[in-house]
């Protein structure tokens, strides 16, 4: 079944919720749960997992798109134990860093998208 836009905004949404609970984390709004950090239990993790890598798992964006949402997580992870450890303004400023892996994620589920609708 092929990918729509609509698949690929719940993407971005996913996104998006990642970033909202990594905030909530940095500001003690809620604890560092494991799955949020896991590409396995990610909800962004997962759709790439489960929906994208089958169908389209040899284009170079998706490899390229699975390494940046690990970084993004493993990013995530640091600046949460940062927080915990008690390095509170360094763990909220790494949200820059964040930022970055979220717009690279977003030029390349552009660039996906735009390439599979053409196909």
């Amino acid at each position: 079944m092929p990918l729509t836009s609509f698949d690929f905004q719940q993407a971005r949404v996913k996104q998006v919720l990642f970033k909202s609970r990594l905030r909530s984390v940095l500001y003690g709004v809620r604890e560092a749960e494991a799955s949020l950090f896991s590409p396995q239990e990610n909800p962004l993790g997962q759709w790439l997992h489960t929906v994208l890598q089958p169908q389209h798992g040899a284009h170079p964006e998706v490899r390229e798109l699975d390494r940046t949402v690990q970084q993004m997580l493993r990013t995530g992870q640091d600046l949460a134990t940062r927080y915990q450890r008690g390095h509170i303004e360094e763990a909220r400023t790494g949200l820059d860093q964040i930022n970055t892996f979220a717009d690279h994620i977003e030029t390349l589920l552009l660039s996906l998208e735009r390439g599979l609708a053409a196909a």
